[in-house]
């Protein structure tokens, strides 16, 4: 029988879940989200998007298979993690299987967060927190071991630059392909470069405040990533140069919301955000409604894009934006990830569309 140590999940309202450690036993604070996908704690752990929150997963039972091994392919991309370490700041699930079990499997994921200092909390109701957190939107909270003690207020991670932490320091290239996308990193999936390498053409990943007018390339990309975007009114304003050239220009998710940004139109924050496996959008003007993977907390007004603009993708849900395009320019930036990873790859076409441009 496995020894249990008491934790407590508190909420900023004064809520407080009665549940037990494990992973880093430790406390730690930050947004507490949910997300509602089935499959895909490896991944989802490992987004740079969930910089700055604690995750709270609905699905019943995490942990089942395990953890699978670390290492990069020959283009120093991670095989089966979206990045190179664990963003979320904790952990909370309703049942843990400390058992585990799958042909790819090396550890248990809470050895896994032991080993990368992340607090978890199991034996948690996720269905109450998640109706709580969907009445009352996302919010502050903590996972706070027995024994220690951690109080209210703690800092919101939606008042510091999450893009800043998560984004590469220096210029990374990837393949060698005759076309040249320059990435701007404000959090990449590493999923997001598979797709890229799968299509042939060169990456060179830059900074999210780098200015990529300098360098000579074939077509743009701006990634996914955590938190505010009115933080990255630098990489708003090399975007608005770069639009002054007909070069193709291709967002996703944050990408999605500074291409907004560039284009003259308003973010704001969801109340509780898109995190799952299973968001239906309709593209524009057509019945053709794709399932989408989604992670974000911010959204585009689409009713403040300028007239050379229009709402691409609609999200069926809440009728919030899920994408823009130019009505001229190859410009154009979807709310969801078409690369999934975990997810559904529905709309995995929108790469060879930007690819087709270049």
């Amino acid at each position: 029988m496995t020894e249990r140590k008491g934790a407590t999940l508190r909420l900023e309202n004064g809520a407080e879940f009665r549940g037990f450690s494990f992973g880093y036993d430790s406390p730690t604070d930050g947004e507490v989200v949910f997300s509602t996908a089935m499959v895909g704690y490896p991944e989802s752990l490992t987004d740079p998007s969930y910089s700055g929150q604690i995750l709270c997963v609905t699905y019943p039972l995490i942990g089942n298979y395990g953890v699978p091994s670390e290492g990069f392919d020959e283009n120093g991309i991670s095989r089966n993690f979206e990045s190179e370490r664990i963003w979320v700041r904790g952990m909370v699930i309703s049942n843990y299987s400390f058992d585990y079990s799958h042909w790819d499997a090396v550890k248990s994921l809470d050895q896994w967060l032991k080993e990368q200092k992340i607090p978890g909390i199991y034996g948690i109701d996720t269905r109450a927190v998640t109706q709580l957190l969907r009445e009352k939107g996302s919010m502050l909270g903590m996972i706070v071991p027995d024994g220690v003690t951690k109080d209210f207020p703690v800092d919101d991670p939606n008042l510091e630059n999450q893009i800043a932490k998560v984004s590469c320091k220096e210029i990374i290239e990837y393949g060698n392909g005759p076309k040249t996308v320059v990435m701007v990193d404000c959090g990449v999936k590493h999923n997001i470069l598979r797709c890229f390498m799968q299509r042939g053409v060169k990456v060179v990943r830059v900074p999210w405040d780098f200015d990529f007018n300098t360098l000579e390339y074939d077509g743009l990309f701006i990634s996914n990533g955590p938190g505010n975007p009115q933080f990255c009114n630098v990489t708003v304003a090399n975007l608005r140069k770069a639009m002054q050239s007909d070069k193709p220009i291709f967002g996703i998710c944050m990408g999605n919301q500074l291409l907004a940004r560039a284009a003259g139109a308003n973010t704001y924050k969801l109340k509780y955000g898109h995190r799952s496996h299973n968001q239906p959008a309709r593209m524009v003007g057509t019945n053709k409604c794709v399932i989408t993977s989604q992670n974000h907390g911010f959204a585009v007004d689409d009713t403040t894009l300028g007239p050379d603009w229009e709402p691409w993708f609609i999200n069926m849900n809440d009728g919030t934006n899920e994408g823009i395009r130019h009505k001229s320019k190859p410009f154009f930036s979807v709310q969801f990830h078409p690369e999934a990873s975990s997810g559904p790859t529905d709309t995995n076409f929108l790469f060879d569309e930007f690819i087709s441009k270049l």
